[in-house]
């Protein structure tokens, strides 16, 4: 967007300040307005009544109140910051939710399913038959609640078996850290849903009925619903750390365990995969004391039936590499495995039987290590319509997070997943924002030739928050990521507006009117072009604020928040701006004398 953005003001800027003058001068002067005919005179008579009544409410409201809010400008400046503490702390107490990305309903919803490792394909398809009978289901009860003149919302219903497509292409987009697994022990059912415009119930809607539908699978391990377009990670994503494996899936199942407590939340699962079926060896404690270590044991076991590469033969463009290990023969049963014999630290040799002793088990599928510590991921949906994701992060950070760590000292627990991209992408947009101020700042402070008066201009920015948060409550919307976007262009609308003004309260001045006479003829002169342009700017805005098409949803947000800002920024730049311009005068003669300029 700013490499559209950017451009289109470059070249507004050359129409402004070298076209549109030349096209100006060749305006006909008209002597008498209501002079013409037809569709001309009338238009001629609308602009004439038009300005007359912006002058009468210029000079019958807005001076009179301009006047007040100036003489009692301390007020007004009180008036203004407990505003905008209390529409901050509507956000931070949670009545206007904030969401990193809002969730946008796609075209498509799936349910993937996986189970043990080693489960048949015929096991596998008679869970997903399961989740297509449920979809059926849902279909038939869905269509028997559509009036005429809406498609039905369920085209296509579409099964895999061996494979999950629809959640590993989510995957590549931030999905979950699960998603993207193949085999006969996965599966997925997918829905190709009617477009939105065209279909009474949203893919949410379809999604909650078929999980309800479905209800429990115990048989699955992981069972998984998504009707996003796009996803920028689980709404919740847990990583716990630990070097003792047991302690760390105990704490894993405790935290799935407190995480089902919420009714808001759905989808739990865990990154513990179950591998196939293995032989494990476990050393007995004599053999420990004879100084025989687990990676001893299985270094010689591996050496026997697997072997040691001792030798590379070149043979034509080919590598033949030589290994010694056991012959074939003695290598094909688990009884040549128990009757090899293990060598000791001192040299001897002792059947295999009297060191160590076997045990038949899964392993894991995949081990995940972060700073050497084993790591598994524990991961959840949030129901937007029941709750929301930024307050049971905060409670998970809080409360259950820290009960966790004393309940299990030896794990370690940090956000991935949304949680890890919200704060990279805040973080990453605060730093830049404040060059971008600085920036302002000093080209600002340039024109000026002053320190002070380029804060006038710049403190208006904050109040610009107001609109804006409160364009998302009138819309009924949660403030996300890209509201603040919004509000970063909103900031060049509030800068531009207070310049203006203070840049007419300074030519007045300079003609030697008062500051407190030259703040009130700032105002008036300057109230048209900046209710103009506020209008005009939020008329632009509107086509997208009441835009329904799935294109146009990652957009409205930013929409809101420039378009409502914007006819904030008005209030700000006709009454407050002023109102701190003599405030810092104030201010100045108190320290400096009445001599001084800002």
């Amino acid at each position: 967007m700013p490499l559209i953005v950017i451009p289109t003001l470059f070249f507004s800027l050359i129409e402004s300040l070298f076209i549109l003058p030349k096209h100006l001068s060749h305006l006909r002067k008209v002597d008498n307005i209501h002079q013409g005919k037809g569709f001309v005179g009338a238009w001629r008579r609308f602009q004439n009544r038009f300005v007359m009544r912006m002058d009468q409410f210029v000079i019958r409201i807005y001076k009179p109140t301009l006047h007040w809010c100036l003489k009692w400008r301390y007020l007004t400046m009180a008036t203004s910051l407990a505003v905008f503490m209390i529409t901050m702390g509507l956000v931070a107490g949670g009545h206007v939710r904030f969401t990193f990305f809002p969730p946008v309903e796609g075209d498509n919803i799936a349910a993937a399913v996986t189970m043990p490792l080693g489960t048949t394909t015929e096991e596998t398809k008679r869970a997903v038959m399961k989740l297509e009978q449920a979809a059926i289901e849902v279909r038939k009860e869905l269509d028997a609640e559509t009036p005429d003149g809406y498609k039905s919302i369920v085209r296509h219903i579409l099964r895999s078996i061996g494979s999950q497509p629809f959640m590993t292409d989510q995957s590549r987009s931030g999905g979950s850290v699960s998603a993207n697994i193949t085999g006969a022990h996965t599966g997925e059912v997918h829905i190709e849903a009617s477009p939105a415009e065209e279909r009474m119930f949203n893919a949410y809607e379809l999604a909650r009925r078929w999980r309800e539908k479905v209800g429990v699978m115990p048989e699955a391990e992981n069972l998984q619903f998504t009707a996003d377009i796009f996803q920028a990670g689980d709404a919740i994503n847990v990583v716990l750390t630990g070097a003792n494996f047991d302690e760390l899936q105990d704490a894993a199942e405790w935290l799935k365990d407190k995480l089902g407590d919420y009714e808001e939340v759905i989808d739990i699962a865990d990154s513990f995969r179950e591998g196939k079926e293995e032989i494990q060896l476990q050393i007995k404690p004599e053999a420990e004391a004879l100084g025989l270590t687990q990676i001893d044991l299985a270094r010689q076991v591996r050496s026997a039936f697997y072997g040691e590469e001792v030798q590379r033969i070149q043979r034509g463009r080919d590598d033949v590499r030589v290994m010694l290990r056991y012959p074939q023969k003695e290598r094909q049963s688990l009884a040549n495995l128990q009757n090899m014999r293990i060598r000791m630290p001192d040299g001897k040799e002792i059947p295999f039987n009297e060191v160590a002793q076997l045990t038949f088990g899964r392993g894991y599928e995949s081990i995940r290590r972060i700073d050497r510590r084993r790591a598994v991921n524990v991961t959840a949906d949030v129901d937007t319509s029941k709750g929301n994701t930024q307050v049971l992060n905060t409670a998970l950070k809080k409360e259950i997070l820290p009960d966790l760590r004393k309940k299990f000292p030896g794990v370690y627990w940090d956000f991935e997943g949304e949680q890890s991209e919200q704060a990279e992408t805040i973080a990453s947009m605060s730093y830049l924002y404040g060059i971008a101020l600085i920036i302002i700042y000093g080209l600002l402070a340039i024109p000026f030739s002053s320190y002070i008066q380029p804060i006038i201009v710049m403190a208006a920015i904050p109040f610009g928050l107001i609109g804006a948060i409160w364009g998302h409550i009138v819309m009924g919307m949660d403030v996300t990521i890209l509201s603040g976007f919004g509000v970063v262009a909103l900031t060049g609308v509030v800068v531009n507006d207070s310049l203006v003004m203070v840049d007419y309260v300074n030519r007045k001045r300079s003609i030697g009117l008062s500051e407190m006479e030259s703040a009130k003829q700032a105002g008036m002169s300057r109230f048209r072009p900046i209710i103009l342009t506020s209008l005009t700017t939020f008329a632009g805005l509107t086509p997208l604020l009441l835009e329904k098409s799935l294109q146009a949803k990652f957009l409205v947000p930013m929409g809101v928040s420039l378009g409502f800002g914007v006819i904030f920024a008005t209030v700000i730049t006709l009454i407050l701006v002023p109102s701190m311009y003599l405030i810092l005068e104030d201010i100045r003669t108190f320290y400096f004398g009445p001599n001084d300029k800002l």
